[in-house]
């Protein structure tokens, strides 16, 4: 199966050379080779690229903030941001913006060709100096985030139940007395009575562990 890439480097020699390290791999299609330039986003959009390579975290966070765009207008595109410098800030901000690969001004060519490959089948790369980031970064939120302990929503009266479904929508306890006639009061004591029952002090939590709770009984 092919590949479709789209190269958005500023710099001309090294996008002269992706477009000939890609086009040696037959299962990938280089469908666009182009600098920063007004208009740019249009035709990575319209390319309907599978995976983008871009050289530059200023034009790629600031302005018109291209990989937001990318990500919201060719949601099935995966980004790749080349020769990078192991900047934790610059890492952090990449990965938040949805980025699942991040490459250092070292990489080889073939690094980068496998890099391709490697998010194309869905997969996210960084280089193992900036991967024990993301394990210290898991680990200090999972230590400073209570257990969840699979609750059954079975343990709940149906109207619990049903409060339990709307939060999960997201909608405030204002949101949700409307829509069940209720006072904020009142959906905010049910809520009380719930977070007792699952063990849990805050509402994504009681969310979460009814859904573990929905997914172990299945």
């Amino acid at each position: 199966r092919r590949t479709d890439v789209f190269v958005l480097t500023e710099n001309r020699l090294l996008r002269e050379a992706l477009v000939r390290v890609l086009s040696k791999s037959v299962d990938l299609a280089v469908v666009g080779a182009v600098a920063f330039a007004p208009g740019v986003l249009d035709q990575v959009v319209t390319s309907k690229a599978e995976v983008v390579l871009l050289d530059s975290p200023g034009l790629a966070f600031h302005g018109p903030n291209l990989v937001g765009s990318i990500r919201r207008l060719l949601t099935p595109a995966k980004i790749v941001m080349i020769g990078m410098e192991p900047d934790e800030t610059t890492f952090f901000r990449a990965i938040r913006s949805g980025v699942m690969g991040y490459m250092l001004k070292d990489a080889s060519a073939l690094d980068i060709v496998n890099a391709v490959h490697a998010v194309a089948a869905g997969e996210a790369v960084c280089p193992a100096c900036l991967s024990r980031l993301i394990f210290q970064c898991a680990a200090q939120q999972l230590a400073s985030t209570p257990e969840v302990i699979a609750f059954h929503p079975q343990g709940l009266s149906r109207q619990e139940q049903r409060l339990v479904g709307l939060a999960g929508l997201g909608l405030t306890n204002k949101e949700i007395a409307a829509r069940l006639n209720l006072s904020a009061c009142t959906v905010k004591n049910h809520f009380n009575r719930i977070f007792r029952k699952a063990g849990v002090h805050d509402r994504r939590a009681m969310v979460d562990c009814c859904r573990i709770g929905e997914a172990t009984r299945a």
